[in-house]
Formats: structure tokens, sequence, C-alpha cells
């Protein structure tokens, strides 16, 4: 896949998980404040909603290369004399 397409194909995946998670977030939260009368197996389905949509933004984070910018930053802070904190204080 190109990049231009990971790119978009990533965004809309990210996209839909957001709002996979806060349609389920939403629909838990009102089924437990307000009597809806909708089934209780419809509460626990989108509970589990939210873990799926969390899923399928990761997975959209990947395709589209986003998390490779923290990886980066651990790199730096890690292993890069540049950015590293020196221990040259006196007392170890």
């Amino acid at each position: 896949m190109k990049y231009k397409h990971a790119f978009a194909v990533g965004n809309l995946c990210m996209a839909t998980g957001m709002v996979v998670m806060l349609g389920s977030l939403g629909y838990t939260l009102l089924s437990h404040i307000f009597p809806l009368g909708l089934p209780e197996f419809l509460a626990d389905i989108s509970l589990m909603g939210i873990f799926i949509g969390a899923l399928v933004w990761l997975a959209g984070a990947r395709i589209g290369g986003r998390e490779t910018i923290a990886e980066r930053y651990w790199w730096l802070r890690n292993h890069d004399e540049r950015y590293r904190r020196h221990d040259n204080h006196r007392y170890p």
C-alpha cells in the first residue's frame, strides 16, 4: 500500500474507532443513568464496544504510521547521547 493510501486508511480506522468508543461510552452511561427500556445485554455489548473501538483506533494508528513518533522520542531519551541525562552529580 502506498503511503498516501496507508495514511488515509489509518486515519479512517482511527476515526471509526473513536466514534465507536464515544458512542459505546455514551450508550453505556445513558443506559445506567436513565431507564431507556432497552434490553440489558445491549449495555453489556456497548461496554465491550469501548474496548473494540480502542483496538480499531490502535490498528489505525499502526497502519497510518502514527506510533513511530512515540518510539522515536523514547529512543532519543534512552539511547541518544545528546538527550540523555548525565549523572554527573557529586554523590553517587
